[in-house]
């Protein structure tokens, strides 16, 4: 059972990302008063909401808003139909979206669902991959498709090992599902020159990949672990319950095995030292998820890294039009600079 009242911190966040004015999450906030079953339970109330959404001829809101029901992963038969609800609603937005398609995959072991634009067999574009972190869905970013073809690209959103329709296991191997997105996508985008924005722990996962995979060549990213959460117990005492809750669902441990799950995943500074591709971070002074000591490692190795750094929590809420800005117009440098 999730403490509700930490939920609605954390998909404050979510909503101010995209853009939902906060008098919108905010009344639905006041009617959720648990996370069991019927009236005023968090999948139920915003689940409704969505419904409404829905039925009032906005797919788009009504996906976001389901999203928000399944937040923060699947964990029985409500959730489950909230996600499967969030997925209809995106699928009947793109319909009236010319350029948007449904793609799947069978990878490592897995399935791996994506939302795409712009891939072509007779003239292949460089491709934008866009994945969200531990808790957002592929649906939550399929927006960001839009900016990918305005600026030429190719565009794939997906998601993390084990969050949403992905069903790939979260472990430290999992970044060799960036490689295999590539790989499915060489005969209809230019994967050789492939931009990541990957937000929060998918961030890892970009950089990882980028270590041994010369076809990504700039990675955007924000609030992105590194080493130090992954190997400090101490720091990983203080981390919010949703998180761990989260990371220990991914993984496939109690809660009280997690700390010795997930050291495997650092980065080591061998790995950040062949990063050698331009990185684009945002990060959070107040973050409480990933510790200071990890944006240091990134100074202290990445030879092309510039930082916009706002005095906040994980996720910059207060900061959320200034982000979005910023990692869009990185892009649109960083398209540039590569064209040029």
């Amino acid at each position: 059972m999730n403490d509700v009242e930490e939920l609605k911190r954390y998909v404050a966040t979510h909503a101010e990302s995209l853009g939902i004015p906060a008098e919108r999450y905010r009344a639905l906030f006041a009617a959720i008063r648990h996370d069991g079953v019927g009236p005023g339970s968090w999948t139920l109330e915003w689940s409704r909401a969505a419904d409404t959404l829905l039925d009032a001829g906005e797919p788009l809101a009504a996906s976001q808003y389901y999203g928000f029901a399944r937040f923060p992963f699947v964990d029985g038969q409500d959730r489950a139909a909230a996600l499967t609800d969030c997925v209809d609603a995106l699928d009947e937005w793109r319909r009236a979206v010319p350029g948007i398609e449904r793609a799947d995959w069978k990878i490592l072991g897995g399935r791996v669902g994506a939302w795409t634009t712009g891939l072509s067999t007779t003239d292949p574009r460089p491709l934008l991959l866009i994945l969200g972190g531990i808790v957002s869905l592929k649906e939550q970013w399929a927006p960001v498709l839009l900016a990918a073809r305005d600026l030429g690209l190719a565009g794939v959103v997906t998601e993390m090992p084990g969050v949403g329709e992905n069903t790939v296991r979260y472990d430290e191997h999992s970044w060799r599902m960036l490689p295999a997105v590539l790989d499915a996508l060489a005969d209809r985008a230019e994967v050789a020159r492939t931009y990541v924005m990957a937000i929060s722990f998918s961030g890892h996962l970009a950089l990882r990949a980028a270590a041994d995979d010369h076809r990504v060549r700039a990675i955007i990213t924000a609030g992105a672990p590194v080493r130090d959460l992954f190997t400090d117990r101490s720091w990983q005492a203080g981390l919010p319950a949703v998180t761990v809750d989260t990371l220990a669902h991914l993984v496939g441990v109690p809660r009280a095995r997690l700390d010795t799950a997930l050291p495997p995943f650092a980065l080591s500074d061998a790995h950040l030292s062949r990063v050698d591709v331009p990185v684009r971070y945002v990060a959070s002074s107040r973050d409480e998820i990933v510790p200071a000591t990890d944006l240091s490692l990134l100074r202290e190795h990445i030879r092309d890294l510039r930082v916009l750094e706002h005095d906040d929590v994980h996720g910059a809420p207060a900061h959320a039009a200034q982000t979005r800005d910023w990692m869009v117009r990185s892009l649109v440098e960083l398209r540039s600079a590569a064209s040029s």
